[in-house]
């Protein structure tokens, strides 16, 4: 119920914010609107998170070999998009499939009859990497410790999808790396193990984040702001107007106005700013607690988990909603540094709403397994 609270809420605001003074609805091209598409994408999430949650988390598992497990198959299809979305900066031979949007190539863009579908496959990538984490972490038990033999080669399968990342989106990628370290700390792995990729991939990201001209101007503009103000710092300042402008109760559902063209990304990455203007503290306080509330639910799935799988598998999709609620809480109060990562269930997307539901389904079947088993069976019918 928390998640549904959290998608109504984000449904309403991304209509709200994709609102346009001179705009008139033409429902015959509905989805090329962001607010309509949400309310699309609202009970296909739920019936997604249903029927997710019908099935036995148990399969994602490598209980039955890496062949017959269709975790192996979804970071391999994972890898392969994001090859194909990448290959296009240096070969743009599938302008069609790969469009360039604001400067980076993101996502695919898969026709449909009328309209044109867009995923992305970072997305999928993001949940790829904790499904087979906590699956291989399981596997191997307590053979994670070897380092030559089962920890290196985990580290330089998740090296492969944070280089396939960090070109089009570093945000993304550092999300990934740290995610993927969280969780090997998690499964018991020794902390000189851990500690060893990290001089490598912080040099990876420093080139990475030296090269682009774009980073760099955000990080300036993060720590000298006033010298950025109508350049790389006006997302920032737009937001603080939103949040600051919004009160102690906010100006009312639908009556903010840095959404007309004041305040861009507003409908992803700032979404929690809309929310601020018309709703004021108390509607930022709230969506602060509906997260909280899930961080403490999914940490009581974690313990009453009667696996090393289920914890691991519930632990990762834990930690991801939360670090990413955190990230973009903060940039959009300008904590952080200005990044692409949206506000989990709220933000318009339908590639991040629907696999974010389909990882809370895996959840609610995890949830399901009841508590630990003290008498050692292993049916979940026996208590």
């Amino acid at each position: 119920m928390v998640v549904v609270f959290l998608m109504a809420i984000g449904t309403v605001f991304v209509f709200s914010a994709g609102a346009n003074i001179g705009q008139e609805f033409d429902l015959e091209r509905f989805y090329d609107y962001p607010g309509l598409r949400q309310i699309l994408f609202f009970p296909l999430a739920c019936l997604v998170m249903y029927g997710v949650s019908r099935c036995d988390y148990r399969r994602l598992s490598l209980a039955r070999g890496w062949w017959r497990n269709p975790t192996s198959y979804l970071l391999v299809l994972s890898i392969v998009l994001l090859a194909v979305v990448l290959s296009q900066r240096f070969y743009p031979t599938l302008p069609n499939l790969v469009p360039k949007i604001n400067q980076h190539y993101r996502w695919l863009r898969i026709p449909a009859g009328p309209i044109a579908v867009s995923f992305q496959p970072s997305e999928l990538a993001k949940w790829a990497v904790i499904f087979f984490l906590a699956a291989v972490c399981d596997k191997l038990g307590d053979q994670i410790r070897s380092y030559w033999k089962r920890f290196v080669p985990i580290c330089l399968v998740v090296g492969l999808v944070v280089a396939l990342v960090i070109v089009e989106d570093f945000g993304t990628a550092a999300f990934i790396a740290l995610l993927a370290f969280l969780m090997l700390v998690i499964a018991g792995v020794k902390w000189w193990h851990v500690l060893t990729p990290m001089p490598f991939g912080a040099v990876a990201f420093f080139f990475m984040l030296v090269r682009s001209p774009t980073r760099m101007k955000r990080i300036a503009a993060f720590i000298r702001p006033e010298q950025w103000t109508d350049s790389a710092a006006y997302q920032a300042n737009q937001s603080l107007i939103a949040l600051g402008s919004g009160g102690l109760w906010g100006k009312g559902l639908g009556r903010g106005i840095c959404k007309y063209g004041h305040l861009p990304e507003d409908t992803t990455d700032f979404i929690f700013a809309i929310i601020g203007e018309e709703l004021g503290f108390i509607g930022n306080a709230a969506v602060i607690l509906l997260f909280i509330a899930f961080v403490a639910l999914g940490i009581l799935v974690v313990v009453r988990c009667r696996d090393q799988f289920g914890r691991l598998l519930a632990g990762g999709i834990v930690l991801a909603i939360a670090i990413q609620a955190a990230l973009n809480i903060g940039v959009a109060t300008v904590v952080l540094p200005t990044k692409g990562i949206p506000l989990p269930f709220v933000s318009a997307g339908g590639t991040s709403m629907l696999l974010s539901a389909a990882a809370i389904g895996v959840l609610l079947n995890i949830a399901k397994s009841g508590p630990a088993d003290l008498t050692g069976s292993e049916h979940p019918g026996e208590q």
